[in-house]
């Protein structure tokens, strides 16, 4: 589930938004009234969103964004005038007064698009250094001689044996080098 930091500089206001949120179905993992406050809650996650004003009292959302992990999305409630003057293409931005409707709208919108991303990066292969890769290699060959193993068997086992013992597939590697003394 994706995190979310709601930032206000009025903590009632920033409560007000969390109860919206969280009647809706969303997580909310902090309430915060500064940017410094903002930073620090978003370093504990991978990845969120920042609901936020578009000033806060020790810095702007311009600023915030800079500072904050990447993977973070941001959504500032903002009047029109000011953020005609110093918009971000880069920023979503709700106009004031705001309507709950589209907050919960820009939310779903934005918090799927995050599980996207995620989903997309958890896809992607494992990039192994070589000598990463040279392990593993070792360990094949290993398995493929004593046991007379094709290189398929042999990458299968040392798969499921990292699977079994909740090991990464070089650590594994390594136990097969160790045991068989290399």
């Amino acid at each position: 589930m994706t995190g979310i930091i709601v930032a206000f500089p009025k903590a009632d206001v920033g409560k007000k938004i969390k109860t919206i949120l969280v009647r809706s179905g969303f997580r909310v993992d902090g309430v915060c009234t500064t940017g410094a406050q903002v930073i620090q809650e978003a370093n504990s996650l991978q990845d969120g969103v920042v609901v936020c004003s578009y000033r806060l009292p020790d810095m702007i959302y311009r600023e915030l964004k800079e500072y904050l992990p990447a993977g973070f999305q941001m959504v500032t409630i903002t009047s029109k005038d000011a953020w005609a003057e110093n918009g971000d293409a880069d920023v979503i931005s709700l106009a004031q007064p705001l309507k709950v409707h589209e907050l919960i709208s820009t939310m779903e919108m934005v918090t799927y698009n995050l599980q996207r991303a995620r989903k997309r990066r958890k896809q992607q292969p494992v990039k192994r250094s070589a000598e990463e890769q040279e392990l593993i290699d070792k360990a094949k060959s290993i398995l493929m001689s004593r046991n007379n193993m094709t290189e398929q068997e042999a990458h299968r086992y040392l798969q499921k044996t990292s699977m079994d013992n909740g090991t990464s597939f070089t650590e594994t590697a390594q136990m097969i080098l160790s045991m068989m003394d290399f």
